[in-house]
């Protein structure tokens, strides 16, 4: 059998499996095992174990759960209110000040936690009630906090950048700096799409004579500044050489736990168990897929499907752009059906040296796959925002959820074609902080 046709019948069982509802570490660990004993026999069952252990064996991940908890002790306790509440005392005079509020507090809460989901539902909880009982319309009520949830997985720390970083062997560092740039030029543009349909609908949502007094604006500040001081704290360690994204994410869940506490009384048992029940479940999920993405590489590679897949890709001669173009939407299609983290850890490894002989900048298309990620993340028929938002407001029709995202999806791909024209919007920050690559 040809490893084209290996490759065919690989591609379809994947997909079969994991559209079944399958856990993700699972469906990969299982179709891993199953095609190394049909194509290799009983005596490559050796290499299982010690290739799963292999893909947790890596003192970088130790800062993924680091992150993942210092996103549960925010996202639990009522800081992403506040938040909300902060920007929308400062943003209230704006045309659809509200959303801008929600997308604001949604691109600041995504630095907090790095996680699209927690974004999304910690914002969404707060801003879609506010904004319906204002009168927003639905799609834009939705549509924003579905769009502004993304932000989570672009805007450093990101586990997205994380997990690109560990599969490609890309440096973390540049990867965070990388995003934060094209990230704050994302929320830019769903602020822009938001003022325009705001403008020309007509809508306000405040009288014309309502104001907050200065008195009100800045005493919405005291709660939320000091986590967003450990959010540049952990920044200026990483990128000043102080600490390793390990140790940064280490000290900075520290902190976020003893502010929790300290500012919002977080001081019951059961509310350290919310945050240490959720902390353990996510990372224990990312981890366990990490290793059976790591597993299924070898499978991949093992019976030569990547390096099949790749000669066939330089073999066709085409336009690097057009290369690009196609990889683009690749990555789209499979953001409509699996999940981030299982898309980076399974794809990164075969399009990493693809993307690299067409002469692409590695951390430049880091941030590309990232973008092409948020998209699946509002877009159907998975579309994990979508199905959050719509348990928020479950009297909101999902397809009119799904038509408010399109304008943000639509943003994305404007992202997308900017930073394909403009490559240093990723890459002049990292080069200027961390110095030119040679």
């Amino acid at each position: 059998m040809t490893p084209t046709t290996q490759g065919a019948i690989v591609l379809v069982v994947t997909l079969v499996v994991l559209l079944s509802g399958t856990p993700v570490a699972f469906g990969l660990g299982a179709i891993s095992i199953a095609f190394i004993l049909i194509f290799q026999g009983v005596d490559a069952m050796h290499v299982v174990a010690e290739t799963f252990y292999a893909g947790l064996n890596d003192f970088t991940l130790v800062s993924i759960p680091m992150f993942v908890m210092m996103g549960a002790a925010i996202g639990s306790s009522p800081a992403g209110r506040d938040l909300y509440e902060a920007l929308d005392r400062w943003l209230y005079r704006l045309p659809g000040g509200l959303v801008i509020s929600n997308l604001g507090a949604c691109a600041i809460f995504a630095a907090l936690t790095g996680s699209s989901p927690a974004c999304c539902a910690a914002i969404g909880k707060m801003g879609i009630p506010e904004m319906r009982r204002r009168g927003y319309p639905d799609d834009i009520a939705t549509g924003s906090i579905c769009a502004g949830g993304t932000l989570g997985i672009l805007i450093p720390p990101s586990i997205t950048f994380i997990l690109y970083g560990i599969a490609t062997e890309t440096s973390i560092g540049r990867l965070f700096l990388a995003g934060l740039l094209p990230g704050l030029m994302l929320t830019g543009l769903f602020m822009l799409w938001t003022l325009f349909i705001i403008w020309k609908r007509g809508f306000r949502a405040h009288a014309a004579h309502f104001r907050y007094t200065w008195t009100q604006k800045f005493q919405s500040i005291p709660k939320i500044a000091p986590f967003l001081a450990i959010v540049i704290g952990v920044m200026y360690v990483l990128y000043g050489g102080i600490a390793t994204p390990s140790e940064a994410a280490g000290v900075g869940a520290a902190l976020c736990v003893v502010l929790a506490v300290i500012i919002y009384r977080m001081w019951r048992p059961v509310q350290w168990w919310t945050i240490l029940r959720d902390t353990t479940r996510e990372s224990v999920m990312i981890l366990m897929i990490i290793a059976a993405a790591v597993l299924f590489g070898y499978m991949l590679t093992s019976l030569y499907l990547t390096q099949t897949l790749a000669q066939g890709i330089a073999e066709m001669h085409v336009n690097r752009w057009v290369l690009m173009g196609m990889i683009n939407v690749f990555l789209l299609v499979c953001g409509f059906f699996i999940p981030p983290a299982a898309i980076i850890l399974m794809t990164a490894p075969i399009l990493y040296p693809i993307v690299k002989a067409a002469g692409f900048d590695p951390v430049w298309f880091g941030v590309i796959l990232t973008i092409n990620m948020e998209i699946g993340l509002i877009h159907p028929p998975v579309g994990l925002n979508i199905y959050i938002v719509s348990s928020i407001a479950p009297d909101v029709p999902v397809t009119r959820v799904m038509w408010g995202t399109i304008p943000y999806v639509i943003c994305m791909m404007l992202q997308i074609v900017i930073l394909c024209l403009f490559p240093e919007i990723a890459t002049w920050l990292p080069d200027h902080m961390m110095g030119a690559k040679h």
